[in-house]
């Protein structure tokens, strides 16, 4: 669904003005790169991959061994029906049989589509670097009981083109319950607002979304780059052997 530019400031609406056309495409991509069985790699002493959590040069969500032979990124919108599929499918796999083994690591980079996205994209960003996929998993958990309802008032919604870039996405995530929604799952209020008013944070995250999207020729969410190979949009089914000939077997 495509929402009112209108709704955006300026400088919003230019970085969002890659707004995608599609989402859970299909594309057939490119094969991975294959390779042999990688061996479990251990992580150090009292700690664990799936725990290990750092933010990427591109300002994405790494979870795992920031040095594993194999490298997962997804772009994902949060009012994207495809992403919140994958995440219901492939969030605990992914992790538990993957991830932790060290030979795999999960980035997440935010792909955004519309003012409900970046005000959600804003939110699980706000907190500690752990709590950005748990989050953003729980959105997607919840998709037809946030999103939807969310479209529906921000058509409706009267003054927003008069605020600020901070002052709009306060509004919107006030507006379409997503700051109870995320109170009850340990981000405060006064937290979220904070970030979401944040003027330039907000905007800087609409800006890398279209900026990383036009360099690397992401047209669709969910996708991936696989090893630094874009193989576009993909569910489960069809990523898990892609992982599994690129050695995480």
């Amino acid at each position: 669904m495509k929402l009112s530019k209108r709704l955006l400031a300026p400088s919003i609406a230019l970085g969002l003005a890659f707004t995608l056309s599609a989402c859970d495409s299909e594309t057939d991509g490119e094969a991975a790169l294959e390779g042999d069985a990688i061996e479990a790699i251990a992580a150090p002493d009292g700690t664990s991959w799936t725990e290990t959590v750092t933010v990427s040069d591109s300002n994405g969500f790494i979870v795992g061994n920031p040095d594993a032979p194999i490298k997962l990124i997804e772009y994902a919108s949060h009012t994207c029906g495809g992403c919140a599929a994958f995440a219901g499918q492939a969030a605990e796999s992914l992790k538990s049989k993957y991830v932790s083994t060290g030979v795999v690591s999960f980035e997440l980079r935010n792909l955004v589509r519309d003012p409900v996205d970046l005000a959600i994209a804003a939110m699980v960003r706000c907190g500690a670097p752990e709590s950005m996929q748990p989050l953003s998993d729980q959105a997607w958990a919840s998709f037809n009981d946030l999103v939807p309802p969310a479209y529906q008032w921000l058509q409706t919604a009267q003054g927003l083109e008069n605020m600020d870039t901070g002052e709009r996405m306060v509004a919107i995530a006030e507006g379409t319950n997503l700051i109870e929604f995320f109170a009850a799952r340990g981000l405060s209020a006064d937290q979220a607002k904070t970030c979401l008013a944040d003027s330039a944070e907000v905007e800087a995250i609409a800006k890398r979304s279209t900026d990383q999207a036009n360099e690397l020729g992401i047209n669709s969410t969910p996708s991936f780059i696989l090893n630094g190979q874009n193989i576009g949009n993909q569910s489960w089914t069809s990523l898990e052997p892609m992982l599994q000939r690129a050695g995480a077997r």
